[in-house]
């Protein structure tokens, strides 16, 4: 080939323009993005903190005998509703009907043996009037024989039984004060019913109808059945569980926020939940209550030993109680346990970190007041039917008498 022969055409260069707005469109996206993401979380984001690490709490209510007995009837099961006060669980009554009527038979005897009592203070006040009077009529026998003893009327014998019968007198006297005195020491400053004696035995009455009353178990509040183990025939003692009842309109949400969450979050801030079991359809409303004293792992039955040369920082957990709407609640129930996804808006930040102490007790029953005042009927019912005039005789007075029968130790 010669020098001067004209060489093949070189290979067009790559497209370099394309790629280059290719490049700048990606950085253009990105760029958006960034910027969209920054004022997002500026705005929005950065004014809440989330968790799915979420579950429905509430109060789990051991329903326990206060008497140990044998089961004769089991009046509810699993999942059935329950009002406060409603029978559970009934025990056999015999012994306790027994030890309530031996009760009530000592209270009378002791209300009767009371009123003795203050009725031989007025046979003794009696008695030494009537000893003052014979020991007055002694003296002044005395004092005629002695007047008459110069003039030769009396002899000397006569008065000496005069005089003897003076110190008897003296001496009857001073054993009818003495009796009259011990008698009022077993009744001053008190009355038939404020008696000790007949406190004592009415305390015994109490105690054998808070046993025989005890022997029916009822709701201490209103709420769904759970857990139940108890079965008719078996010997339960006192304070073995027997079933559970929970009211689900007081549960709440336990959510376990990274402690790197709370920062910002103060007790009162609005919160929104949504449960696994209804989905996003269902948004539940509700407000930080209170943060839990510790972490998880704290309060766990083995906790962390940290004091070792193998640590490894491990970000905690705080559980952070949020109180629901109870509105919501009777619309779509929630159940113990549950899961739930939760947002809490910490925009607001004038609210406490801690919780205050409640003024008024958290959780009360007034179930079991009834049986102190039907105890308290039944004593004075006694006392009255016993410490005043004498009880009616003969066939009306059996006919009325009810002490035998159970129905007048009323249980729940």
């Amino acid at each position: 080939m010669s020098d001067n022969q004209q060489q093949a055409p070189a290979t067009p260069a790559p497209n370099n323009g394309k790629r280059r707005r290719m490049m700048l469109t990606l950085t253009a996206v990105i760029a958006i993005a960034a910027i969209g993401y920054g004022a997002y979380y500026a705005l929005y984001a950065r004014y809440y903190e989330d968790t799915d690490d979420a579950y429905v709490a509430g109060n789990v209510v051991q329903i326990t005998p206060q008497v140990s007995g044998t089961v004769t009837g089991v009046k509810v099961d699993d999942t059935q509703m329950v009002k406060a006060g409603q029978p559970l669980v009934t025990l056999d009554q015999t012994d306790a009907r027994v030890a309530l009527l031996k009760s009530e038979a000592n209270l009378a005897q002791t209300v009767r043996q009371v009123r003795t009592y203050f009725v031989n203070n007025d046979a003794y006040a009696a008695t030494v009037s009537m000893r003052e009077s014979d020991l007055a009529k002694a003296q002044a026998d005395v004092k005629r024989r002695e007047m008459a003893i110069a003039s030769g009327a009396v002899s000397r014998e006569e008065l000496a039984h005069a005089q003897d019968a003076v110190k008897s007198a003296q001496a009857a006297l001073e054993q009818a004060r003495a009796q009259l005195v011990s008698n009022k020491a077993l009744t001053d400053k008190t009355s038939v019913t404020t008696h000790p004696n007949v406190q004592q035995a009415a305390a015994q009455v109490r105690a054998a109808y808070l046993d025989y009353a005890r022997t029916t178990i009822p709701a201490p509040v209103d709420g769904y059945v759970a857990k139940r183990s108890v079965q008719v025939g078996q010997r339960v003692a006192t304070g073995a569980p027997l079933m559970a009842l929970v009211p689900l309109n007081e549960v709440w949400v336990d959510a376990n926020f990274k402690e790197v969450q709370i920062a910002h979050m103060r007790v009162g801030q609005p919160v929104t939940l949504t449960a696994d079991v209804y989905g996003s359809a269902v948004e539940y409303k509700g407000t930080v209550a209170g943060f839990s004293a510790g972490t998880g792992s704290a309060f766990s039955l083995l906790p962390a030993q940290n004091a070792t040369g193998n640590w490894i920082k491990v970000v905690q957990r705080l559980p952070v109680r949020i109180a629901l709407d109870p509105k919501q609640l009777q619309q779509h129930p929630l159940r113990v346990g549950l899961s739930m996804q939760v947002k809490v808006n910490v925009r607001n930040t004038d609210g406490k970190e801690l919780g205050e102490a409640p003024t008024l007790p958290v959780y009360s029953t007034d179930v079991y007041d009834k049986v102190g005042h039907d105890a308290d009927d039944i004593v004075a019912k006694i006392i009255t039917e016993n410490a005043g005039a004498a009880a009616g005789s003969g066939a009306s007075g059996a006919a009325n008498d009810t002490r035998n029968q159970p129905a007048r130790a009323r249980p729940l």
